[in-house]
Formats: C-alpha cells, structure tokens, sequence
C-alpha cells in the first residue's frame, strides 16, 4: 500500500517516509493534546511508544498531568546515546513545578529493544518520586519503551 498526499495545486503524489512520519506525529499530538484525560496506563504507554520506539539513542520524556491526570503537556527533557541518558530529578521537578502539574508519567526507550529495567533505570526511579514528592507531586509510572513495554508501576517499583 503506498500512502499518497495532495500537493499545494491539488494533485496527489507519493508521500515521502518524511512526510508519513510529520503526519502521523501531528494525529499524535492532537490525540493527546492539552486537557485530554489519561484514563488508563495503555494511553499513556500508546502515547511514548509512538513518541520514542523508532528512536536510535535514548530520549527520555515526561507527561506532565494535572490533578485530574489531564494532560498539561507531554516534553522530551534528557537526550542520551545508544545505551543510557542522564537524567536530573531536579530538572523535571522543576519543569512540573513550572507546568503546575500534580502528577507525571516518565518513559524513556532502550534502543537495544530490550525493555528490562536496569539497576540505574530503577534508582532513577526511586531518586525521581522523592525528588517529587517533596514538592507534592506525584509520579504515576516509570515505562520503558523496547520491543515490549515494561512498566515500573506494575511492577511495584513506583
């Protein structure tokens, strides 16, 4: 199946990969666009592995939600390499703080597709919902995004 675009004259044509990709990020951000409500972890879960599986180094991305867990705004903060970022607690709690919001989901990918959480994805974990409780935030979930998804709160690590 070949996915066509119309061009500014009317007239349709191949779409690029570029193209697809731009569109489908777009449906993407309309989906979970401010105010919308996350009902469940698979929303949350849909929305970073479209965000972040086709990643080639890791990303790690916050959903800031407000009380009513509505989304405030979904924020890549911490770029990485192939096997690890850096992430500052103090960072995405100030970026909450910033936001207003009550609670966030956090994800980041392993671009090996290993979705195992490591011991340092694990005591990022932990560092991240004591930085945030501190300021009366809430951290719903920790997800990791490879060829499957592991999920930290299901787990009992959040």
């Amino acid at each position: 199946m070949k996915l066509q675009v119309k061009d500014l004259l009317g007239d349709y044509r191949q779409a690029s990969p570029e193209e697809i990709l731009k569109a489908a990020d777009s449906i993407i951000n309309k989906r979970y666009r401010r105010g919308v409500p996350i009902q469940s972890p698979q929303s949350s879960i849909s929305l970073f592995r479209q965000k972040l599986a086709m990643q080639n180094y890791e990303v790690f991305a916050v959903l800031f939600l407000d009380n009513k867990h509505r989304v405030i705004e979904y924020k890549e903060l911490f770029h990485g390499t192939i096997d690890s970022a850096q992430v500052h607690p103090r960072v995405v709690a100030q970026e909450a703080l910033v936001l207003n919001a009550a609670a966030v989901i956090v994800a980041h990918n392993h671009p090996s597709g290993i979705a195992e959480p490591s011991y340092a994805d694990k005591h990022i974990t932990h560092k991240l919902k004591e930085a945030l409780a501190l300021v009366d935030i809430r951290l719903l979930d920790h997800i990791i995004i490879g060829d499957e998804v592991t999920s930290l709160a299901e787990q009992g690590l959040v």
